[in-house]
């Protein structure tokens, strides 16, 4: 039997999406709301990350332990995470425990207790997470990296301001809840052995009241994108950079994800190859290609000894420009049967299932099937990624570094 995408809009705008994989014994529940970071009022940067934490403390009829533990019962591995623009609920156990799981799930979503005694607790944790960049160059730079490679409010990153953070109160926190969280915008997906109509059904006694409310608008900021040098004295330099690319959605944005196979898609990849296996330059190196619905972004990163830095960053740099001499067909088949790898692994999980047909509805406003992707990835060639390099080419580089010393571009 083909692939089985349900979809379904109710009258309040929330989107029902569910895939049926009767070959499977579980079903992974996935929630996208929008209430990102991009959200968060100035002054209380990081309302998001302690709503994420703080929501799960009792929802319902029932407190923080009797939550946990009532997710536990039913054999719930879950996760809540904060993007950008969305936060997502995540939830996965056996299908016939599945439609219980939703029932707790709608009690976290529409009626969190958001308990002041808590809020303390969720500020620490979410200060530890702030100071713990200290201890991680590599996502140190790459958190610098978006902040001056994208416009506000798209470069804020979710775990906020330290003093914003110390300064929020409870009401801040419900309020942020209250303003953003809607039915209208919100998509809920499930991926596994379920029925349909009783999906369907139950949603609609779970959610069917939930009030619609006017949507708070994102709208990026004038930016000029700039390169920039954090001083610290060690003997390691963190290199990240960064230049436009297609967004999903663009009849480019295969090649683009090609191209980022070329350069950085496993051991025989170029900039692997070429930088760390030849040359010996550095301990890491990659890119990898990242989008929003208007913009897609090519990101790299490269950490190395302080005294080969420059060096990494010119080799680095040269084999990026490199690459619009094109491709070879052998490095495009590999490519293509990774990125086909890709596919059927994500055909057999319904946690990726759960979160691939909610990511497309939210980027494309519907659901590719299969047979789309695979023929796409089947379109693949060296003059595609040379056609998308016409387009994107390697130029308009954002670069943040940090270490002893600045480098030269």
């Amino acid at each position: 039997m083909g692939q089985q995408v349900y979809q379904h809009a109710f009258a309040n705008g929330l989107v029902l999406l569910a895939e049926r994989m009767e070959h499977v014994r579980s079903a992974a529940i996935n929630f996208m709301v929008p209430a990102g970071s991009a959200f968060d009022l100035p002054g209380k940067f990081g309302t998001a990350t302690v709503l994420t934490d703080l929501i799960t403390r009792g929802a319902g009829d029932r407190d923080s332990r009797e939550l946990s533990l009532a997710l536990d019962n039913l054999g719930v591995d879950r996760d809540e995470s904060v993007g950008a623009i969305n936060m997502r609920f995540w939830g996965s156990t056996l299908s016939t425990n599945a439609y219980a799981a939703l029932d707790i799930f709608a009690d976290v979503i529409r009626r969190p207790h958001l308990p002041a005694d808590e809020l303390e607790a969720t500020q620490a944790l979410a200060l530890q997470d702030i100071l713990s960049l200290e201890d991680a160059p590599q996502q140190k730079v790459m958190v610098e990296l978006r902040r001056r490679y994208y416009p506000a409010p798209l470069n804020r990153d979710r775990r906020g301001l330290a003093a914003d953070i110390e300064s929020l109160t409870i009401d801040d926190v419900k309020n942020q809840h209250a303003k953003l969280f809607r039915p209208n915008g919100s998509i809920l997906s499930v991926a596994g052995n379920i029925e349909w109509e009783r999906l369907k059904d139950q949603v609609e006694k779970l959610f069917g009241d939930w009030k619609r409310s006017e949507p708070t608008e994102i709208v990026p900021e004038t930016h000029r994108a700039e390169s920039h040098h954090i001083q610290k004295d060690t003997q390691q330099t963190q290199i990240a950079w960064a230049w436009p690319s297609a967004p999903i959605g663009h009849p480019k944005y295969y090649a683009a994800r090609a191209a980022e196979g070329v350069l950085s898609g496993g051991m025989s990849a170029r900039l692997f190859t070429e930088v760390r296996e030849k040359r010996g330059l550095c301990y890491s190196v990659g890119v990898r290609h990242e989008t929003f619905k208007d913009r897609g972004t090519m990101v790299g990163y490269a950490g190395t000894g302080a005294d080969r830095a420059q060096e990494t960053l010119d080799v680095t740099l040269a084999e990026l420009h490199r690459l619009k001499e094109g491709a070879t067909d052998d490095e495009v088949d590999r490519v293509k049967a990774g990125l086909k790898s890709s596919l059927i692994m994500q055909e057999e999980s319904t946690g990726s299932r759960a979160g691939s047909i909610a990511s497309d509805w939210y980027f494309l406003g519907r659901v590719r099937d299969f047979d789309e992707v695979q023929a796409a990835i089947d379109g693949l060639t060296p003059a595609a990624i040379s056609g998308y390099l016409e387009q994107f080419p390697v130029k308009d580089v954002t670069l943040v570094t940090l270490g002893p010393a600045a480098l030269k571009m």
